[in-house]
Formats: structure tokens, sequence, C-alpha cells
């Protein structure tokens, strides 16, 4: 009796243990046999696996806005691909608007003002050299000319005077008929006197005070002249602060890529300290796959090397890529694999594949990196 219970004992621990294995153990024995397995495959064939996630050739970049507002416009789609400058989004901008027209028109007004002072400065300069210059050659001239044609009616009264004064002395003429003589002489000296007079002031050397003067108009009419272009100066830059507040309301794409995220809609509200920007473009003109790879396998592993990368979403289908950039220093584990082999403090050597062109993954995609070390 004791026999057949001790039998049926064992019976059972034997029964419970062939469970155990079936039940627990056999969850993680497979896939750890099928992972030493992949792991000595590679090593025989001259290929190291990692885990790896895709990137664009560019970081994701978050576009903001530079100034705060409300969109009025956001004109692209998620998934849309756009050029280096091309327009994004618009935000509210009537003032900023307003803010270049009203400085462009005190540009004008100025600009207008200094044409008249430049007008002023040009007049004020002739009358100073017409001072400093004199009488013009022809008005010397005739200056000079007139006081000549006096001279012989001066001598003619003269002679006349000496005529007459004797016959007067003789008795032959009157002594009324000698004073017209005197009077006649004396007013043709006096004319004379009067032309010569004239010439000599025509044919005078500018005066100093009268070119002190003119001097003082000149410098007071172009230091009108120089304070305009002052003052256009500093509305030029108000102007250009205008333009460029305005320009900031008009949001364009900073690289050619594709639009990842729209983050805003019309009528949202943007700051410049806001964390979200309005969209995230990256450049996917060519795709990266990070790989983080074993410090075991650090030494393998060269620039140009060739590689493929798999995806359960792809089934068995094979990626292709190359080797175009190895890291300079070991680091934590940038993402797990969820593995039940995985270790999780094991260091790792980032290491980037460049993605054949023709080869299109979604980013952010978790996938398996196999790079060929052999040869």
């Amino acid at each position: 009796m004791k026999r057949t219970i001790l039998l049926s004992s064992i019976a059972a621990l034997l029964t419970g243990i062939s469970i155990y294995y079936f039940v627990f153990a056999g969850d993680s024995r497979p896939s750890e046999t099928v992972h030493a397995a992949e792991q000595k495959t590679s090593g025989a064939s001259g290929i190291v696996a990692a885990p790896g996630i895709v990137e664009a050739v560019s970081d994701e970049i978050e576009v903001g806005a530079e100034v705060p507002g409300k969109l009025r416009e956001v004109s692209i789609e998620e998934g849309e691909s756009v050029v280096k400058g091309q327009v994004i989004a618009t935000i509210e901008n009537a003032d900023y608007a307003t803010a270049v027209q009203t400085a462009r028109a005190q540009i004008e007004t100025l600009r207008s003002a200094q044409t008249s002072a430049g007008a002023r400065a040009a007049q004020a300069r002739a009358d100073r050299d017409r001072i400093a210059n004199g009488s013009r050659t022809e008005e010397r001239r005739e200056a000079r000319s007139a006081y000549e044609q006096t001279l012989p009616t001066v001598e003619n009264s003269r002679r006349e005077l000496e005529r007459s004064e004797r016959l007067y002395r003789s008795g032959d003429v009157s002594r009324e008929e000698y004073e017209r003589a005197q009077t006649a002489y004396e007013t043709s000296k006096k004319q004379a006197a009067t032309m010569q007079e004239r010439y000599n002031v025509v044919n005078a050397p500018a005066r100093l005070d009268d070119l002190a003067k003119a001097d003082a108009a000149v410098v007071l009419a172009e230091s009108q002249v120089n304070e305009f272009d002052a003052q256009i100066s500093e509305a030029t830059a108000r102007v250009r602060e205008a333009e460029a507040r305005l320009d900031k309301t008009v949001i364009r794409a900073p690289i050619a890529g594709v639009i990842l995220r729209k983050r805003l809609k019309v009528g949202e509200s943007v700051t410049p300290e806001s964390m979200t920007g309005i969209v995230t473009i990256a450049d996917t003109s060519s795709l990266r796959v990070r790989v983080d790879l074993d410090e075991t396998d650090v030494a393998k592993i060269r620039e140009g090397q060739s590689a493929y990368v798999t995806a359960d979403a792809y089934g068995a289908r094979k990626f292709m890529a190359r080797v175009v950039k190895i890291g300079q220093i070991l680091g934590r584990k940038n993402f797990r694999t969820e593995r039940p082999t995985e270790k999780v403090d094991t260091k790792i050597l980032e290491v980037l594949l460049e993605l054949d062109a023709s080869e299109r993954l979604p980013l952010g995609l978790r996938v398996d990196a196999f790079i060929s070390t052999g040869g």
C-alpha cells in the first residue's frame, strides 16, 4: 500500500515538472534558443545585429513664431513637401503693415523737405560766389566805358570855360554867359566823378562783412541739409525695423523637407516663448537609422560597410543601407527592444546607417539592423 502511494506521488511530481517545463519555461526557451542561434549565425556569416530607429537626415525642427499673435493662415498640411523659404503660416499683421506704411511716409516727407533745403543751400552758395567774384566782366566794361565817355565832356567844358573867361575879361561876353560856362564845367566834372565812383564800386573786391554774411548763410543752409540726412537715416532704420517685424509675421520653411506634424490651426495664438511650434518639419530626402551598437561589437564596424534593416511590420523584407557615421563615445542605450534577453546595463556606441535612396520607412519606426563585417 505504501509502495503504491509512493509511486503515485512520484508520478504526480513528474507530471507537474512536465507541465511547468512546457507552460512556463517553454515561453522563454524558444526565444533564447532562436536568439542564440541568430548570434551564432551572425558571427559565422560576418553580420553584426543591433536595434535601431528610423530618422530623417536632418533633425526634426519645430517651426515657431518670432513675434506673438493669432494665426491668420496656415497654408500647409501634414505630409506635404515644402521647399526652403516656402510660406507655412501667416500671423495677423495689419498693425505691422500700417507701421511700415507710416515709416515710409515719414521718409517721403523728410526727402521733400530736404530737397527744399538743398535748393536753399544751392542759392546760398551761388550768392556767396557772386559776392566773392564781384561784378561780371561785362558790368566792369560797361562801367569803365560810361566813365570814359564823361572825360571828353569834362575836357570840352573846361576849354569852353577858359575861352569864356578870356572873352569876359576882354568884355566880349557877358558875365551871365561866363557863369553858364562855369556851371557846365562843374556839372561835367560831377558826372565824371559819379561814373568813376560807379566804376570803382563795380571793379572793387568783395567786402569782408558781405563775404562773412554769405558764408554764414551757406553754413546754415548746408547744416539743414545734413540734419535732414540724419533724420532720413533714422527714418530708414525705422522702416527696416518695421519691415523686419512685418516679415516675421510670415513663417517660412527653414529647410526643404516634409511637414511631419501640424500642431496649430487658424485662429490659435502663438508666442515666441511657446515650446510647441506651428509645425514640425524634417528633411526626408534621405533616411537614416540610428543604431545602438553593443560595446562588444565596436571593433567590427567601419564607415562604408553595407547593411540592411528589417521591421516586424514588413516581414522578411530587407531595406538596404550603409554605415555613414560612427560615434566616438560609449553611452547609455537610446531605446529598449523589450526582448526578454536584452541586457539593460550594457553600454552602446551610436552608429548611423543611411538607407538607399529608394528605401522608404516611417520616421520613428523601430527596426533591427544587420551590418556586414565581412571582407
